[in-house]
Parts: structure tokens; C-alpha cells; sequence
């Protein structure tokens, strides 16, 4: 017997009001059936977390090569290169992940440590003597801004790395109003975006250096080396913020789990930070391609057709989650939340913003006695990233 057609939902993700409070939504597209047509925008939209997790990794049937935003990049049209890690599968994935993981050990990880701590005891230093904040500008930015450049080994304003950051999740999601608005706002910047990631703008030390090497040495094929330091620019700033973001926020609202963090910061500041990611997930989707007629959960879905996992649904599936959108730090999360992906292609820098997060978090944790709303957060409208654009807060010392 066939299986019938996935359920139409004539509704759009991107709207407004569905980015300032997608939960809504992502409970709708659930209950409606294990993968369900989005009719504004052509694509099939999968917000379970059983198979988010089959979509994300059952590359056979859901290709990457199309590229992991809404439009296809093999198409007429595309106005991009792909990605030459996160738009391949393997085994070319295979060779190509094995190469940046030597350039990105835990061994290599574990040595900014030192680096990480001091910079972040700099801005904990700073925010304190402020008292009243925007966890965002005082906090999350601050902080990342100033050391994932450094490692990656470029010299970038922060605000040109926010402006590109914003373009780059709007442009995996539709060709809307919010996205023509980003390109133009950014078109001053295009061509310096492209000249800063080649070989002679990259600083000694940083890994960037070391992923023109590896070309060099034949690890990457001829002329993807500034393809893959694109990648890390683009992922490695954005999504650790509206991490941060969120944590601080959910441990501001939520007093309780503040105490829990405070009698055992070592081990609750990582648990903190990964309920975060799965309660408000930064990536908030991520799309594959069907490589033919394909059967998902029940339901049919056609071939040569784009599939959105989001992220930000299934983690909080309440198929996978008890009460899945209360803030519990004790929750066993790590390795099961959809935040970072899933399969082969799951996040290769998720060392990096667990590195970022647990120094900065640390840094501030341990100096105060409370963190309290000192007004009403907003986040900021961007396709597929949940970030806030705002975080009053007050810090108790």
C-alpha cells in the first residue's frame, strides 16, 4: 500500500510573528503529521525529533548536495558556490571532515583554554562594574567577538561579523522582504567579504592559516580553502552568541535553576548551556534534498524536493522531551538535542561554543550571586536564527 502524501500546512515559517515566537507553529507542524508540506514555500517541513534525526543523517535519501538552505544551488539561479564540508556527503564528506578535524583536535581546542578564560574574565570584569547590562553587547558579543576571530586568524570589525552573520541565516531561508533587506544592507561590504578570507589576509597562528596548508599539502581539493574558512566565519560566531543569549536569559527567568548552576558551576554551567541550545535552539533550521519518492514516518514525500528539519521544533518534541518547554539544567541533554545536527554532518566546531560558552558563563557564574530581568528581551527577526537582539539584565554582586 502507498503511503499517502505528507499533511499541507498553509502557513509560513518566517512570517513576524512566527520568528519572534515560533513554538506555536512548530506545535501545529508536530501534531499535524511527521513531516508536513509547508504550501507558502514548496518544501516539506520535519519537526519531530525521531526524524529530524533521520532526515539529518540518512544522506542516501536526503542529499546535502543541494545545499543546506531553502533553494537548490544545483538549479538554475543558485547565487552561491556550495560549501565543500556542509553541502557534500559522503564518502567526500568523509575525506574532507577527517582533514579539518586534524586542524581542529580537541588537542588543538584544549590549548585556547588559557587564552579563552582570561579574555573572559575581562568582560565579566567589565560588565560588573556596569551592574545594569545588555547580555548581548556586554556579554555574548563581547566575548565571542573578540576570540573566535583571533583563533580563526582574521581581522574583522564585529560589526561587519554581525552584518554577514545575518545575511548568511537569511539567505538559507526564503527569498523574502527581510532577506533583500540584508543584501542591500550588506552590498557595501561583498567584495571585502570575499578578499579578507583569502590566504594573505589570514593572521599567523590561527587555524585559518593552517586550512591553507592543508590545501597545499593535498588534503583539500585545489581552490576550497577560502570556501571552507567562508564556512567557519559564517558558523562559528552567530549560533554561540544566541547560545549565550539564551542561557543568560533562561537563568535570569528562572531563579531556581540559577541555584542549581551556583552549588556545582564544574559540571551545571555545561548542562545549563545545552538546555539552552535545545530549549531555544540558534539554528532553527536546516535543509536537505530527497533523492527520490521517500517514505518518512508514514507519509510520502516527492523527489527532487527540499526538506527542512527544524531544530528548534523537535527539541521540543514532546514525543523525546518530558515537559519540553520547561528550562531544567539536571536535564540529560548532550548528544541527543538536534542543536548541533546529527550524523555525519553534525556541527565539527560544537568544542569550540562549548569552549566559549563554559568560559564566559564561567567567568560571569562565579562572580555573582544573582542574574535578574532588567527589562523585556527582544530577539531579532532573522530567518533561520533564533537570536536576541536585546538582554537587560542585572547582575547581583
Amino acid at each position: 500500500m502507498t503511503a499517502p502524501d505528507a499533511p499541507v500546512l498553509n502557513e509560513d515559517p518566517f512570517s513576524d510573528d512566527n520568528l519572534a515566537n515560533p513554538y506555536p507553529l512548530f506545535e501545529r507542524m508536530r501534531e499535524l503529521g511527521p513531516a508536513v508540506f509547508i504550501q507558502p514555500h514548496g518544501y516539506y517541513a520535519v519537526g519531530r525529533h525521531a526524524e529530524a534525526g533521520i532526515v539529518a543523517s540518512d544522506y542516501a535519501r536526503f542529499t546535502t548536495a543541494g545545499g543546506v538552505g531553502m533553494s537548490d544551488i544545483r538549479k538554475p539561479g543558485a547565487w552561491r558556490a556550495r560549501s565543500p564540508i556542509t553541502e557534500v556527503d559522503p564518502p567526500e564528506h568523509t575525506r574532507v571532515r577527517a582533514a579539518l578535524q586534524k586542524i581542529l583536535s580537541p588537542l588543538v581546542v584544549k590549548t585556547w583554554r588559557e587564552a579563552f578564560e582570561a579574555r573572559a574574565q575581562e568582560v565579566a570584569d567589565a560588565a560588573l562594574a556596569k551592574g545594569e547590562i545588555d547580555g548581548v553587547a556586554d556579554i555574548a558579543e563581547a566575548f565571542v567577538l573578540s576570540v573566535f576571530p583571533q583563533v580563526l586568524g582574521v581581522a574583522v570589525p564585529p560589526e561587519r561579523i554581525k552584518q554577514t552573520g545575518e545575511l548568511n541565516f537569511n539567505q538559507l531561508g526564503p527569498n523574502n522582504a527581510r532577506l533583500q533587506a540584508a543584501m542591500e544592507k550588506t552590498a557595501p561590504l561583498m567584495e571585502w567579504y570575499q578578499q579578507v578570507l583569502q590566504r594573505e589576509h589570514m593572521l599567523p597562528g590561527g587555524f585559518g592559516e593552517r586550512i591553507y596548508q592543508a590545501e597545499d599539502a593535498g588534503e583539500f581539493d585545489p581552490g576550497t580553502a577560502p570556501l571552507h574558512v567562508r564556512s567557519f566565519f559564517r558558523a562559528g560566531v552567530d549560533t554561540t552568541m544566541a547560545g549565550i543569549g539564551s542561557t543568560l536569559k533562561l537563568l535570569a527567568e528562572n531563579p531556581d535553576q540559577f541555584a542549581l548552576v551556583k552549588q556545582d558551576p564544574a559540571r551545571m554551567i555545561k548542562s545549563a548551556f545545552e538546555e539552552a541550545l535545545r530549549l531555544e535552539s540558534p539554528a532553527q533550521v536546516m535543509f536537505r534534498a530527497t533523492t527520490q519518492d521517500v517514505e518518512l514516518g508514514g507519509v510520502r514525500l516527492r523527489a527532487d524536493t527540499k526538506v527542512g528539519y527544524h531544530m528548534g521544533a523537535a527539541n521540543r518534541d514532546p514525543r523525546q522531551w518530558t515537559d519540553p518547554d520547561r528550562f531544567d539544567v539536571t536535564r540529560q541533554t548532550t548528544g541527543v538535542h538536534r542543536a548541533f545536527g546529527h550524523g555525519a554532518h553534525v556541527c565539527i566546531g560544537q568544542m569550540i561554543a562549548r569552549l566559549e560558552a563554559e568560559s564566559i558563563l564561567g567567568a560571569l557564574l562565579g562572580r555573582v550571586k544573582a542574574i535578574e530581568p532588567a527589562g523585556p528581551a527582544r530577539w531579532r527577526p532573522v530567518n533561520t536564527l533564533r537570536t536576541l537582539d536585546v538582554l537587560p539584565l542585572r547582575l547581583v554582586d
